[in-house]
């Protein structure tokens, strides 16, 4: 049987279309994907994200336990409730998972707060119980908690509406920090489409209430379809696509979060890996031609070799085809995508293309 969020019933209300997101009944769209994906570019759009992984972390060693396993180092955190993107590696040097830790606050001084993905939840348990066992650690999952992220470019504005006494907390917020704000709230400017907004995690029992009075406010209900073409416009991998165990850490578009000031799990192997060259890149795929790009395509940089696809759909802002792609190093400007027997021209750019809703490469 599948697991059902806190809003599993508002989902259904909403006459949500549901399927089974690593073990969850999540919705992946209310009526239209495209109409979702401008909201959250233009105006305000939500996501139930209670699916995710929270873990509190705890105890004398935690730092010391955070700069073993993760490849980015907690020591460039310099304010309390700064978050951290990283990636947390095997011995080998592929990516377990990747996460956002986040410090401790003024108001809970000894807790730091770490967010995993769903579909890894249970081996990212096993592999953090295992690793912790050597240092004074407790980790805590908090499966009573909710989390709503309200995403686009008036979203922190609209959320000041709904929580008006928390309306200056959230307009100072700087980037990438997040607050505690009582009764187990906690709020971070964070969030995974590329665009201004805010993460929210609250008690399971007030997340109906906060959801509907968010509809009031104007913001719109949007599914998994519109996450993914948010992030992917936004340059922003996805764990089982992009991320695997099996993908070396320095050649995902992830690499610029390793962190070599430190000693971490995995360290060794990416050193190698180095010293031998790098042998490929992650590039951003545009198709030229009439065609859908999805993951696991061939592509063909004619004189170089042959890479692949890592993720792919449809832009609705750049109302093109594209794709992130995984190919062997080399100076060309296109390559050619196999999509059911056709080669179609595609032009390699940055993987990056759009960002707080202007678009970053040209059409």
């Amino acid at each position: 049987m599948l697991k059902q969020t806190p809003l599993y019933a508002a989902h259904l209300a909403l006459n949500a279309r549901m399927v089974d997101f690593g073990g969850w009944d999540m919705p992946v769209q209310y009526q239209s994907v495209i109409e979702e994906h401008h909201a959250v570019r233009r105006m305000s759009g939500m996501f139930d994200v209670s699916h995710m992984t929270l873990l509190e972390l705890t105890g004398p060693d935690v730092q010391a336990f955070l700069r073993r396993i993760l490849a980015n180092n907690i020591d460039k955190i310099s304010q309390p409730g700064k978050a951290l993107y990283s990636l947390m590696l095997n011995e080998r040097g592929g990516v377990i998972d990747d996460l956002i830790v986040y410090a401790p606050t003024p108001e809970q001084p000894e807790l730091w707060r770490m967010i995993v993905n769903c579909g890894t939840h249970d081996k990212d348990i096993a592999w953090l119980t295992a690793q912790a066992a050597a240092y004074r650690v407790s980790l805590l999952e908090r499966t009573d908690l909710a989390m709503i992220a309200i995403q686009g470019p008036q979203a922190r504005a609209t959320v000041t509406g709904v929580l008006p006494h928390l309306a200056q907390h959230i307009l100072d917020l700087p980037n990438f920090v997040g607050i505690d704000v009582g009764q187990d709230w906690f709020i971070a400017r964070t969030g995974y489409t590329g665009e201004d907004g805010l993460e929210v995690i609250l008690p399971a029992d007030a997340a109906d209430e906060f959801w509907q009075k968010l509809i009031v406010a104007g913001v719109k209900p949007c599914g998994l379809g519109a996450r993914d073409t948010l992030r992917l416009e936004a340059g922003m991998p996805l764990y089982g696509n992009d991320l695997t165990e099996e993908s070396l850490a320095i050649h995902t578009q992830a690499a610029w979060s390793i962190a070599w000031t430190h000693d971490f799990i995995g360290r060794d192997a990416l050193e190698a890996a180095k010293e031998s060259g790098p042998q490929q890149q992650v590039v951003g795929l545009i198709l030229e031609g009439r065609g859908v790009l999805r993951s696991h395509m061939k592509v063909t940089l004619l004189g170089v070799g042959e890479g692949e696809t890592t993720s792919g759909s449809f832009s609705p802002t750049l109302e093109r085809a594209i794709a992130f792609a995984r190919v062997p190093i080399g100076e060309v400007e296109t390559a050619y995508v196999d999509i059911r027997g056709r080669q179609v021209l595609a032009r390699i750019v940055k993987p990056v293309f759009v960002r707080a809703g202007e678009i970053l490469t040209p059409l």
